[in-house]
């Protein structure tokens, strides 16, 4: 015990607002966000996502227009995921090793109009490019395939650092895919292209959204509860995080986010690393959905949840209200 009333009133510093600054120990930044953009096919093209509202598909063109804005705003990286032609997507997902594919596309013209400004983290998983929507290759039996799987992440990863991504992002699940990504990026000379792990993805009812903007939740056949984690685990998580980081990942991710947090501080005090969530695309829509019904007010809902990854420990947060937090915050 320090002290004890009326001695120590913890009242106090709280009495004025340039007080409760001087004392706050948790602060958000926009260089604490991570912006997720969904990229489509075509010429200045928008496409609103009716489960996700507010956030829309952009062509590569008009993508390149928000990573300016992201810039101007101080959003130091985005992470791009494309919404596959229907015509593109096969059993194999082999559309992923395209080097003229979406993400490339979209990774070279962003690169092209603004150089090294900002950071561009690349999702590497197929369930953008299978018909099935699993984030794998399938045996008959629709068992998702670890080791032939991670053959063709490590071509996917090759393909997008080739095209400038500066942080391969896998969030596939599969076993062994860090190891044999970080060797295949040494060895074709990618030495500085980072590798930030979803090592600790959850089998999560928040995900429907997503799922919606790259076009695959009525591809999926079954579900991915044999690669993605079960929501009642935690010393599972820290394995998952402790192999990844052994095999060469520079960075790991908590994915959802708030139903998680309790991982990432435990991943925080445990490993000493930079952490990030994801505020996923369930957990956006049910923001927008308590602004729409009345229950409460978008600035301040979305700066107290984003406030809570940081006071958990997260180095930064994936949020699709990037953009919108970046600009409160800027004041």
């Amino acid at each position: 015990m320090i002290g004890s009333y009326p001695r120590t009133r913890l009242r106090r510093p709280r009495a004025a607002a340039w007080s409760r600054a001087l004392h706050r120990e948790t602060l958000l930044t926009p260089a604490d966000l991570i912006w997720p953009l969904f990229v489509t096919e075509g010429e200045g093209v928008e496409q609103p996502i009716a489960s996700l509202p507010g956030v829309s598909r952009w062509s590569v063109d008009w993508i390149v227009l928000r990573a300016k804005e992201a810039a101007d705003l101080g959003i130091p990286c985005l992470a791009l995921f494309p919404n596959t032609q229907p015509e593109r997507r096969s059993e194999d997902g082999r559309e992923a090793l395209n080097p003229d594919n979406l993400m490339c596309r979209a990774i070279r013209a962003i690169r092209n109009a603004l150089g090294d400004s900002i950071g561009l983290l690349t999702d590497v998983a197929l369930d953008p490019y299978t018909s099935h929507g699993q984030d794998g290759l399938i045996d008959a039996a629709g068992y998702v395939l670890n080791d032939q799987t991670v053959e063709m992440l490590v071509g996917q990863s090759l393909n997008q650092a080739a095209a400038g991504a500066d942080i391969i992002a896998p969030s596939d699940m599969m076993d062994g895919r860090i190891g044999a990504i970080r060797d295949a990026l040494e060895g074709a000379g990618h030495v500085n292209v980072q590798i930030m792990s979803y090592a600790a993805k959850y089998a999560s009812a928040f995900y429907g959204p997503f799922r919606d903007a790259v076009g695959s939740r009525g591809l999926l056949k079954g579900d991915k509860k044999t690669y993605q984690m079960d929501p009642g685990n935690t010393e599972e998580a820290l394995r998952e995080i402790e192999l990844d980081l052994a095999e060469g990942a520079d960075s790991v991710m908590v994915k959802p986010g708030l139903p998680y947090l309790d991982i990432v501080r435990r991943v925080k005090e445990r490993f000493a690393v930079p952490v990030f969530a994801y505020q996923v695309s369930g957990e956006y829509a049910m923001i927008e959905a308590a602004v729409a019904a009345g229950a409460g007010e978008r600035d301040a809902l979305v700066l107290e949840t984003l406030l809570a990854f940081k006071r958990a420990g997260c180095s930064g947060v994936l949020t699709y209200h990037a953009a919108h937090a970046a600009r409160l915050l800027n004041g």
